[in-house]
């Protein structure tokens, strides 16, 4: 990459050998900052949920086949309170069959087919003791509202009952409620054993 820069400024330097004009520029900011602070996200069973086998007889043919919800223990905890926020990560992208961003895929059966979706919802949270509301900021937003539901489009943080501001907490506790759907099998090939494989990362954002 080095090499590439030097030698497109040396192509600059030489166009304007001999033209001496004063030149427009513009400055180049870079803004951060380094919290004191770290939190660490975590998931009962190893953030591990096993449907188990499912028979296909068993599936919807002409609409979608809601299987029954499974929960895990979400936890978050922080060095001091903190401002934070998490965001979830479709691993399977483009294997949504809803193709919307409320919904997470489940894999792709043998044939490339979308296999279904997920819904990630957080339930009974409970921030440093007290029970808090849930909000959500959707990209290109600069708005919070209330809003249990991941997406791939949003992150969610902690605001006071009644409040649409992001708080500091330092310790935050929920369920993880997560809704399978498979498509309909009318569009999807089953004749062989297909794997449902959903995977999703939960991030720590910063605020």
């Amino acid at each position: 990459m080095s090499k590439s820069l030097n030698t497109l400024f040396a192509a600059l330097l030489l166009s304007s050998a001999g033209n001496v004009l004063a030149a427009s520029s513009v400055d180049l900011t870079v803004k951060g900052l380094i919290t004191p602070s770290a939190c660490e996200p975590t998931l009962s069973n190893g953030g591990v949920v096993d449907i188990g086998k499912i028979s296909a007889k068993d599936l919807n043919a002409d609409q979608e086949t809601h299987l029954p919800s499974q929960y895990l223990q979400l936890g978050v905890t922080c060095d001091a309170a903190t401002l934070m926020a998490l965001e979830a990560t479709d691993n399977r992208e483009g294997s949504n069959f809803a193709d919307d961003m409320a919904h997470f895929g489940l894999g792709l059966t043998n044939d490339s087919e979308k296999l279904g979706g997920m819904e990630l919802r957080i339930v009974d949270p409970i921030a440093d003791g007290v029970s808090p509301w849930i909000i959500g900021l959707q990209n290109g937003s600069s708005t919070w509202i209330r809003s249990y539901y991941f997406a791939r489009d949003n992150i969610l943080s902690v605001a006071n009952t009644g409040g649409a501001i992001p708080i500091p907490v330092q310790q935050f506790t929920s369920s993880l409620r997560i809704n399978p759907i498979i498509a309909p099998t009318s569009g999807l090939t089953l004749n062989n054993e297909v794997a449902i494989d959903g995977s999703v990362t939960l991030t720590v954002i910063y605020l």
